[in-house]
């Protein structure tokens, strides 16, 4: 937990993720931390604070980024494949990553931001012809409250709502989600591997996002996604990375997507180097072993294996070269065109979507 000077003003909102604890504290249950903080304190992240007796969301309205990304960037693939999006983020985070590409909205422990209420949001996504929100850059689930709210005004509006997470949650956070989350994409850093995220994370294990995601299965009808962020020399183990995909396998299922993306160099790890490609290929080798069905590379522009392959014929239901989409073979069920298998994409890719990118059907 970080200190700072005493908060005299709560600025932002009264959070609901806390409870009050018998020595004059509050713990804070938006993430695994579980930061007990003291009157005029502020958690980890930086963004939550207690003024009064009372935790507050000290980042509520105000938002530190937004933009316009296609939802492949997240990376999400499976759902709603070809949406635009509306992306979004606070300052702070949960995590103290190393290797962070946004370290200058995550990492930073200030209130600042543009304010912005939820309907504005939601009326700024709907303007740009956007199809969904995505909370993303930080850790969604330390400003949750704020999340939640956005989330319920875009649901209402026809907008779907995807995060992406850590996953370093709580039971509590999770039960939120239930009231707008269609979609999750979960980062995995190194495989989780004890040792990696320890040093370059700043937490003591991994279970907390293996038990997040048990719980999101369990109790949340959301589409997930898997990442890992293969970092060469320090977070590259292919045991880790065996021990990942059979977690998935056993408790997600095999049709459950699993991206192994490039590492660049970043933030207080500029001294190494890209991933090798041969790196990423061993890993989604070990993906396909396992059992999974859909196994990724990211981060690697036309890369074979950056496209989804159906697992009945082999054929390309979905070509891609980065974040575009370039072709797509698949039904209006999404089940194979060549074959008829049924695949688990959410929401295919239709005829108007190819016509107005001159995206060509494969086949």
């Amino acid at each position: 937990m970080s200190f700072r000077p005493r908060l005299a003003d709560p600025s932002g909102k009264a959070a609901e993720l806390y409870r009050e604890l018998p020595n004059g504290r509050v713990q804070c249950t938006a993430c695994a931390r579980r930061c007990q903080i003291g009157e005029g304190q502020v958690g980890f992240c930086g963004v939550r604070g207690v003024v009064g007796g009372r935790l507050y969301l000290l980042v509520y309205g105000r938002v530190m980024a937004g933009h316009i990304d296609p939802i492949e960037k997240k990376p999400v693939v499976h759902y709603r494949p070809g949406s635009k999006i509306f992306s979004i983020a606070t300052s702070g985070c949960s995590w103290a990553c190393s290797y962070c590409q946004n370290s200058d909205i995550s990492q930073l422990r200030k209130i600042e931001g543009i304010e912005a209420a939820p309907e504005e949001l939601v009326d700024d996504a709907l303007r740009y012809g956007c199809d969904g929100m995505a909370y993303t850059y930080n850790q969604p689930t330390i400003f949750m409250e704020y999340a939640r709210d956005v989330g319920r005004v875009a649901r209402s509006k026809g907008l779907f709502n995807i995060f992406v997470s850590n996953g370093y949650d709580t039971p509590e956070t999770v039960a939120m989600m239930d009231d707008f989350l269609d979609c999750v994409t979960v980062d995995f850093k190194g495989s989780g591997e004890t040792g990696f995220v320890r040093r370059y994370i700043s937490i003591p294990d991994a279970d907390p996002i293996f038990q997040s995601l048990l719980e999101i299965k369990r109790r949340a009808k959301v589409h997930i996604e898997i990442t890992d962020l293969v970092i060469p020399r320090v977070g590259e183990s292919l045991d880790a990375a065996e021990k990942l995909c059979r977690f998935v396998y056993d408790n997600l299922g095999p049709d459950t997507p699993v991206h192994f993306l490039r590492f660049h160099p970043d933030y207080k790890m500029m001294d190494l180097p890209w991933t090798p490609v041969e790196t990423l290929e061993r890993h989604v080798a070990i993906g396909r072993k396992a059992g999974l069905n859909y196994v990724y590379v990211g981060n690697v522009p036309g890369h074979p294996d950056e496209s989804t392959y159906c697992p009945g014929c082999k054929a390309i239901l979905v070509k891609r070269h980065g974040y575009e989409i370039l072709g797509y073979n698949l039904d209006g069920k999404s089940r194979c065109a060549s074959c008829g298998y049924q695949t688990p994409i959410v929401g295919p890719l239709s005829k108007s979507f190819a016509e107005d990118r001159f995206v060509s059907v494969i086949g």
